[in-house]
């Protein structure tokens, strides 16, 4: 579960990168920025290393 958490944020941050330069879709891309962030900080108090 947690390497697919990882993979989950990582690929969030990607699509949010492609979001805010390529695309501008609005709110929508920093909400799934926001969600990416928490998956990585849930992982980091989990006491797993990324």
């Amino acid at each position: 579960m947690g390497n697919i958490l990882y993979l989950a944020a990582v690929l969030l941050v990607i699509f949010w990168a492609l979001g805010f330069f390529v695309y501008s879709i609005g709110s929508l891309i920093h909400i799934l920025l926001v969600i990416a962030v928490i998956a990585v900080l849930m992982r980091i108090i989990s006491g797993k290393s990324l």
